[in-house]
């Protein structure tokens, strides 16, 4: 038996984030093992704490989607930190250091409000004028809707798109079936000055077979990222996500110097034990 924790990421308040499953103290579990627990909670992520092999590190962080491992991701990050940390009785301020595929990554600390620096993008700059055209047909949108398109891949392989409004992102209707090769697409639109939010964000992840993501951390990073350098939104925003699903997500977005931090509040919803 591990220890077992599921936390739910970007709220305050239980059941309206996202959640992600953590299996703590998970060496000595194949990646096969591993690749079936996900399938079996069927969560968009379920995560693996392992001892660290660089020592700057503080663990080694695995995660899989219930159709396999990927790199990096957000809401992950920032469930699995507060794991980790709850079940050491960790600091409430600070940092921690993740390992990770990607590298390793800062996790800043305050109090149940946790936040990553966001990786650098590995593939960025304009989307094709045919690429545009079939991703507006895949999400019930015509061609003139989509404000302005970029490549904002800092893993996952996402691809973004703005529109007019956040009323627009909310009333996007998608056909999940024509997404063809993109496998991860963001869609995000402002709300009106002095809103409580900044934008509304939604995320279309075809290649995992759940269709629609809550909250998303890795994208909101890598929107950051472009709608901040190209002057969209300022250095520092808050951004809402998951209301079509019934979620409340928040996204806390923070340029520093050069760097993007990707925050949200966690919430541990399950502790217990797991039979791998």
């Amino acid at each position: 038996m591990r220890a077992f924790s599921q936390v739910d990421v970007f709220t305050s308040e239980f059941l309206l984030g996202n959640p992600v499953a953590v299996v703590h103290d998970a060496d000595g579990l194949s990646p096969t093992q591993m690749a079936a627990f996900a399938r079996w909670t069927n969560l968009v992520e379920t995560t693996f704490l392992l001892a660290a092999s660089d020592p700057r590190a503080d663990y080694l962080l695995r995660i899989f989607t219930p159709q396999g491992e990927l790199p990096f991701a957000g809401h992950p990050t920032l469930g699995s930190a507060r794991a980790w940390l709850e079940a050491r009785d960790g600091p409430r301020q600070g940092s921690i250091v993740q390992q990770c595929a990607v590298g390793l990554i800062e996790v800043r600390i305050d109090g149940h409000r946790l936040s990553f620096a966001a990786p650098p993008l590995i593939h960025d700059g304009a989307v094709d004028d045919a690429d545009v055209e079939r991703l507006s047909v895949a999400l019930g949108l015509r061609r003139n809707e989509i404000v302005d398109a970029q490549w904002v891949d800092n893993g996952p392989g996402w691809v973004a798109l703005l529109l007019a409004d956040a009323a627009a992102v909310l009333a996007v209707e998608p056909n999940r079936g024509a997404f063809g090769e993109f496998t991860s697409v963001g869609v995000v639109g402002p709300y009106p000055p002095g809103s409580e939010a900044a934008f509304e964000v939604r995320a279309f992840i075809p290649r995992i077979g759940v269709g629609e993501d809550p909250v998303t951390g890795s994208l909101n990073g890598s929107l950051a990222q472009w709608l901040i350098s190209s002057g969209r939104a300022p250095s520092s925003y808050v951004a809402s996500q998951g209301a079509r699903l019934g979620r409340r997500g928040r996204v806390y977005l923070e340029q520093l110097d050069d760097q993007i931090w990707v925050g949200g509040d966690t919430v541990i919803g399950v502790s217990g034990t797991v039979a791998l």
